[in-house]
């Protein structure tokens, strides 16, 4: 059940909180609206019911992601970014961190661009245990340097419960990869930090999934959450990765407040297919596009045949900007 209050009473919702809690219910409260889970009746008082325009009995599972309980866009701001709203926000970087060096050479390319989000995995999870794993704390410890040396904020992945407090210490935004979108575990501890969350969608996952994975988060009390919509596995996989779902962008914006990023790179699995898609993802009206890129994909420890090499990427992003800001002159 989701309440709707005329104005912010503090007073009548406090008290409110109270009797559902002692029933006891799950309460939530966001502004003027009040998320009452697992609760579809109750007799409100008169003056209770004075204070209440609307109640809704039918409600979403996902309902603290839901624009049913919080109507308004949720913006994320990190200390050289704000994503969402408004904002259009470019993150870029290598797929994997290979050295303190390279890291860094990305990262100058990268805020060329435009990008004040570094992206770099220190911890990588590869279909092969024998590929290239990542350079672990190491690794974390080149890309907040590099990203700091650029005024940049930092988007990392992290894999697994017991190394959330590890990638606490460098990152401002943690990644759960695809694999982990149902990482129960996982979105439960990063739920009990307040730094912003970036969910991927499972390769196999649903629109209704995404959204019951960031609930989970939510849950915890952590609400810096953004989506990432990077493709998803269906019967055609010859010439591209994945199948990029750019209408979920639209359908996500609709259902939820948090923002939707979209990740052209994981989506193609091509360089040369990346550029194309996000134009398209731009268009989509995303908040928000992180891509890779790489200077010598040939040897790239990770993912290169989807990296963009930096002339490309440059004049990409430039592209991207230019189309975010049209796009934001026709709604004027």
């Amino acid at each position: 059940m989701i309440i709707q209050f005329r104005q912010p009473d503090t007073e009548i919702i406090g008290e409110l909180k109270g009797k559902f809690e002692r029933i006891p219910k799950q309460v939530y409260v966001s502004g003027t609206h009040m998320a009452v889970i697992g609760l579809d009746h109750f007799n409100f008082t008169v003056r209770e019911s004075a204070a209440i325009r609307e109640v809704i009995t039918e409600t979403p599972s996902y309902v603290q992601g839901s624009r049913v309980f919080h109507p308004e866009d949720t913006v994320i701001r990190l200390p050289h970014t704000q994503i969402g709203g408004k904002n259009f926000t470019l993150m870029a970087g290598p797929c994997s961190v290979e050295s303190e060096e390279h890291v860094k050479r990305m990262a100058a390319v990268a805020r060329e661009g435009g990008a004040t989000v570094l992206r770099g995995g220190a911890f990588k999870p590869r279909t092969s245990p024998y590929s290239f794993q990542g350079l672990g704390e190491k690794g974390l410890r080149f890309l907040r340097e590099a990203a700091d040396e650029n005024g940049m904020d930092v988007i990392t992945e992290v894999m697994d419960e017991s190394h959330v407090p590890l990638v606490a210490e460098y990152t401002d935004v943690f990644q759960i990869g695809a694999r982990n979108m149902q990482n129960f575990s996982l979105l439960k501890a990063v739920g009990k930090t307040r730094i912003p969350v970036a969910l991927k969608r499972g390769m196999s996952g649903t629109v209704d999934d995404l959204l019951n994975a960031s609930e989970y988060i939510a849950s915890g009390g952590n609400h810096h959450i953004m989506l990432i919509e990077r493709g998803i596995r269906t019967f055609d996989n010859k010439y591209t990765r994945n199948t990029f779902d750019l209408g979920a962008v639209p359908v996500l914006q609709k259902l939820t407040h948090y923002p939707v990023i979209v990740d052209p790179s994981h989506a193609v699995g091509a360089w040369d297919l990346v550029a194309p898609m996000a134009y398209a993802g731009t268009a989509s009206g995303a908040s928000g596009m992180i891509v890779e890129i790489h200077d010598d994909p040939e040897h790239a420890f990770s993912d290169g045949p989807q990296a963009l090499k930096p002339d490309t990427f440059l004049k990409m992003a430039q592209h991207v900007l230019d189309l975010r800001r049209l796009m934001d002159a026709w709604e004027g």
